[in-house]
């Protein structure tokens, strides 16, 4: 077959990006030299493979003056910011939080810390710095506490990010009602996640929760799953699918989803997984998740825990994961409703006062209902 590129040379030399960064370029779709081997000719034709490969493309050839573009965007962000006019509402008229808040959630050693350090490097540009601790630090470690973090480490910063304990697949059905709790009620920093199956914690009893309290309780504007790409590749190859299952009923929870979009899917992991394990584990769970294998998920390995910055030695990586950061905050922003007005609360308070009756008068019927066979049982 003729050798092509997704872009002319001219094109290919204005990457930013080492080629040897290109990770995606070692797979067979292309040869020694780096160069695609199939011709695409109409683009419909293209594979979820081939979109896949193109989307990499896409990302190498804008991360260079594109990532700069993300972080002042994101740096100069405030909650509302990317809110879109619908239904002849104006901005003004609508309830938009001070601070948009993103849930990162996912099954326990998915790398949701390691994806928040890997933020910090990137966004906040804090070097090395752990701001949230991994299970990389201990083996035993895990989160038992919501921890919110301010990326850009700004008092004005518009957004931030909620790390959560991991789900346990053995027991997704108390993760789950949890989880539902934190995206009916809100979340604190500090708050305890703790459950069932867990020991009391000598010296965490209630003052821990009294302290979170004392924190602002924000209401969840978006989600983020967090996957780790090894796990789910020995999933598959093992046929042991329950991880992928629990990943499955986290992702298509009715609470998870925000403005009828699904959550954003991240695929961590380290840098052992070679080209082929990397694109075959994003179009497999893509495809049992039936989320679009481009558009849907991003796939970030974190290296900071080898202490590699992201942005100095894969610059698709920090792009790919401004990106995911700036379309959560799109999303958020679209979950924004109208301020309830005056009219509203009466009608609020209306429908309690008829509740209240309508409970009153049911529980009067049924004491009379009860008097009555009790009567009835005397006579006879």
């Amino acid at each position: 077959m003729k050798n092509s590129h997704f872009f002319s040379s001219d094109e290919e030399q204005s990457l930013g990006p080492n080629p040897s960064f290109c990770w995606w370029r070692t797979a067979e779709d292309f040869d020694e030299n780096g160069r695609f081997k199939v011709e695409i000719s109409d683009p419909s034709m293209l594979t979820p493979r081939l979109k896949v490969l193109r989307e990499m493309e896409r990302l190498a050839f804008v991360s260079g003056e594109g990532l700069d573009d993300f972080r002042h965007k994101l740096m100069t962000y405030r909650a509302g910011d990317f809110w879109v006019p619908v239904g002849g509402i104006n901005k003004e008229e609508v309830d938009v939080p001070k601070v948009v808040t993103v849930l990162l959630s996912g099954l326990a050693g998915s790398g949701k810390s390691s994806f928040v350090n890997l933020m910090y490097s990137v966004l906040g540009r804090s070097g090395l710095i752990p701001f949230a601790q991994t299970s990389g630090d201990s083996s035993n470690y895990t989160t038992m506490y919501l921890e919110e973090h301010n990326i850009l480490r700004s008092p004005r910063n518009g957004f931030c990010f909620f790390d959560t304990r991991g789900l346990d697949q053995d027991r997704m059905e108390e993760g789950l009602k949890e989880f539902s709790g934190w995206m009916a009620d809100g979340v604190r920093h500090n708050q305890p996640c703790f459950r069932q199956e867990d020991e009391k914690v000598k010296g965490h009893g209630g003052s821990m929760g009294i302290a979170s309290s004392r924190y602002v309780k924000r209401k969840v504007n978006c989600v983020m799953v967090v996957a780790d790409l090894s796990l789910i590749r020995k999933a598959f190859e093992s046929g042991d699918l329950k991880p992928i299952e629990a990943l499955r009923d986290l992702f298509h929870l009715p609470s998870a989803k925000s403005a009828n979009e699904n959550p954003i899917l991240i695929l961590t992991h380290g840098d052992t997984l070679n080209a082929e394990d990397r694109i075959n584990g994003r179009l497999k769970i893509c495809e049992y998740l039936g989320i679009p294998e481009t558009t849907g998920a991003y796939d970030i390995p974190c290296l900071t825990e080898q202490g590699i910055l992201a942005e100095e030695s894969d610059p698709v990586t920090a792009f790919a994961l401004s990106e995911a950061v700036y379309r959560a905050l799109l999303q958020s922003d679209r979950t924004h409703l109208p301020k309830k007005k005056f009219l509203d609360y009466m009608i609020l308070i209306f429908s309690w006062i008829m509740w209240c009756i309508a409970s009153f008068f049911a529980l009067l019927a049924h004491l009379f209902s009860k008097f009555g066979h009790h009567q009835n049982k005397l006579k006879l």
